[in-house]
């Protein structure tokens, strides 16, 4: 057999390759002309191919990531301690790269839950959201009454529910009750409460919030009804006696809820959300990759994909408005990179905070470079529009919606969205899930599969061994996605992941 080189170039014109394995001292590699390593170079990290003086551009992927903040020989490591961020002019030429979709004749299907409104679901929850911080004891105890572990006689008689979660929050009082902290809020609240994969949802209040219970509904046309209650802590008159309202509230929804069957639908119906948390130096190429190659067949058999994390696209975000179907949806982009800018200014910060101690450790030096890797998770297709955070996708195909880098607060905000699958990609072993709606984990490295495969669902690092390509991977996963939605579980589900994991975007001030 072919021995497998101990480096990727991933383009032509990189100043950098990536080693595959750690790099020691005095390696000679024929791949680059006889190129040898100067020092050890670590797994995922890089390597100079040619001598870069102080402040020339360092390319990676055929872009900029960075600039030499000192002088580096060819052969040395390349991190933090000698790469500085850069800000450079991009040309965004809106549209250049648009093309037709080539859909398939005959889409796949998902075994889906199909809703009396014609919405269709991957999985059969009963949602407890609150208003308030102050409710989030009282929605945990009902819930909790539910919980399989601890009380598996309570749904029994029920095994077509997936279970019932509180998604409680530290946020619904002393802000503006007209400023756009708490439209935020009332905006995800409303789109959990409208979820496929809600059977039936109770809301919790405490009372004199000013995230009012009738304001959240007024404003999102929510309305009560035999699947839909509110009620509030003082109305109900205390904590003991709104857990058992809720409670019977609840076993009196169970019989109708529990009596669906799933059936043959098109992955049409399919909203993924894409995220990738603990990247490291190989999550550009092989786990983000892959799962763009699954976004690409999605979007060919009519689904939806959302990519967000906004500054985790800086200095990418030219890739993406090349794809942009129409200059207006191009500016839309490109506002929120401004927003973004903004944003960071009055708080006195910068964008270039991200990437973490993790990605550096795993390889990764600027947020450019963290940049360029992660949009490789929406593939190739069009960018059919933007929008802002726990806005409901109505577009089909793949979508960009603002949100910050932090996983569970992106993820809450795609799940709002409409989003009834994550796809998740680590690096270096993010834990995580969501409910309602199910996480896939996608590994980058096989060191990290074989050290976590409890909690990874599919193991990308074999693009990084040689030994399958992400086309090869991405058809996988793209199975795999076929498969969860149709009710099979994830990692993430079998070890209860979900219910900490919903975090509401705050962005205001408290008063």
């Amino acid at each position: 057999m072919k021995a497998i080189s101990p480096i990727i170039r991933l383009n032509p014109v990189d100043d950098v390759v990536i080693a595959r394995r750690q790099l020691m001292s005095g390696t000679v590699l024929e791949e680059e002309g006889g190129l040898k390593v100067q020092g050890l170079i670590p797994a995922g990290h890089k390597m100079a191919t040619r001598a870069i003086a102080v402040g020339e551009p360092v390319k990676r992927y055929g872009q900029i990531i960075g600039t030499a903040s000192q002088a580096i020989e060819a052969g040395q490591h390349v991190h933090t301690h000698n790469l500085a961020m850069a800000e450079f002019s991009r040309e965004h030429h809106f549209g250049a790269d648009v093309k037709p979709v080539d859909f398939v004749d005959t889409p796949a299907t998902f075994m889906g839950i199909v809703r009396p409104d014609g919405r269709v679901a991957t999985r059969n929850y009963i949602g407890v959201l609150t208003s308030v911080n102050c409710s989030a004891t009282a929605a945990r105890a009902i819930a909790d009454h539910f919980r399989r572990d601890i009380h598996p006689e309570a749904l029994a008689d029920y095994p077509n529910i997936d279970g019932v979660v509180a998604l409680t929050h530290g946020l619904g009082c002393a802000v503006d009750s007209a400023g756009e902290p708490l439209q935020i809020l009332r905006r995800t609240l409303a789109g959990y409460a409208k979820h496929p994969n809600f059977a039936a949802v109770l809301v919790v209040g405490l009372g004199c919030e000013t995230n009012q219970i009738s304001g959240l509904m007024e404003s999102h046309d929510l309305k009560e009804g035999e699947y839909f209650h509110t009620f509030t802590i003082q109305s109900t008159g205390g904590t003991a006696k709104t857990v058992a309202l809720g409670i019977e509230k609840i076993k009196k929804m169970l019989p109708k809820a529990n009596d669906i069957k799933r059936e043959p639908v098109p992955a049409k119906h399919l909203t993924l959300g894409l995220q990738c948390g603990g990247s490291d130096g190989y999550s550009g190429i092989t786990a983000n990759p892959a799962l763009g190659v699954a976004v690409d067949l999605l979007v060919k058999h009519g689904g939806t994909a959302i990519l967000s994390e906004t500054p985790e696209i800086y200095g990418a975000e030219h890739l993406l408005t090349r794809r942009a179907v129409s200059p207006e949806v191009g500016e839309k982009l490109l506002a929120r990179i401004d927003w973004w800018e903004e944003y960071c200014r009055k708080n006195d910060a910068e964008m270039n905070n991200n990437p973490s101690a993790g990605n550096k450790a795993g390889g990764l030096t600027t947020i450019l470079e963290k940049s360029l890797g992660a949009v490789a998770k929406g593939g190739t297709t069009n960018l059919v529009d933007v929008y802002k955070y726990a806005e409901t996708v109505t577009a089909h195909g793949f979508v960009f919606m603002d949100t910050p880098g932090y996983d569970p607060i992106s993820a809450t905000g795609q799940v709002a969205g409409g989003a009834n699958m994550i796809c998740f990609t680590t690096g270096r072993g993010s834990a995580y899930g969501c409910a309602p709606s199910p996480s896939l984990k996608l590994a980058t490295n096989t060191a990290l599969w074989q050290r976590q495969e409890e909690d990874m669902d599919i193991n990308c690092g074999e693009i990084a061994d040689g030994t399958a390509t992400p086309q090869e991977i991405g058809a996988r996963f793209f199975q795999m996605i076929l498969d969860t939605a149709s009710g099979k579980k994830s990692k993430s589900e079998l070890h209860g992941y979900g219910q900490d994991e919903f975090v509401p975007w705050h962005i205001g001030v408290y008063t």
